[in-house]
């Protein structure tokens, strides 16, 4: 059977990667995942100056995230944090909700387990759980380097946007879809 139409669980394990609902207690284990990555991972995408101002925003966990039932953390065999991504109904910053889309929300990979399927392997769960939803589209808001992974699952570029961060800093993105 190719990868293509595996389901989920067969694909996420045979990468050694188990990908499970978050919860309040991952909390520490996720900023510490976007601290050690997104550093790393947007040096050359965008100035140390913005970067500095962002990050100490972008690097914490969300506890509405956590909350949501539509965030995952996905962990090695042995237990460690090495990705976590979700999706939600409501548009970041605006909470509006139009039937039919979603959002992908706050994904991020260890910076040494990037390109090893980790999120790829967290994509799946939320491609999944959200068509069981009646979602039928995905709207993300890219980072500039993550533009890249995610025109690979599929999404297409609309437009470049400013995401307003912290204290009115825009944060140059790339607004994406994909159906679904």
């Amino acid at each position: 059977m190719s990868e293509r139409f595996q389901p989920a669980e067969q694909r996420v394990s045979t990468l050694h990667v188990l990908v499970r609902n978050a919860s309040l207690k991952d909390s520490d284990s996720v900023t510490s995942l976007l601290r050690a990555s997104y550093p790393t991972l947007m040096r050359g995408a965008y100035e140390d100056s913005l970067l500095n101002a962002v990050l100490p925003v972008m690097t914490v966990a969300q506890p509405v995230l956590l909350r949501s039932g539509t965030y995952y953390v996905a962990e090695t065999v042995e237990g460690t944090l090495i990705g976590c991504g979700g999706w939600t109904k409501e548009r970041p910053g605006s909470g509006e909700v139009v039937p039919g889309v979603a959002h992908i929300r706050h994904f991020g990979v260890h910076h040494e387990r990037t390109r090893q399927g980790v999120g790829r392997s967290l994509y799946v769960r939320c491609r999944d759980d959200a068509k069981g939803a009646g979602v039928t589209q995905f709207e993300c808001y890219s980072s500039l380097n993550g533009e890249s992974f995610y025109a690979a699952l599929g999404f297409e570029r609309d437009r470049i946007i400013d995401v307003e961060i912290a204290d009115g800093i825009a944060f140059p993105s790339v607004r994406m879809l994909a159906a679904i």
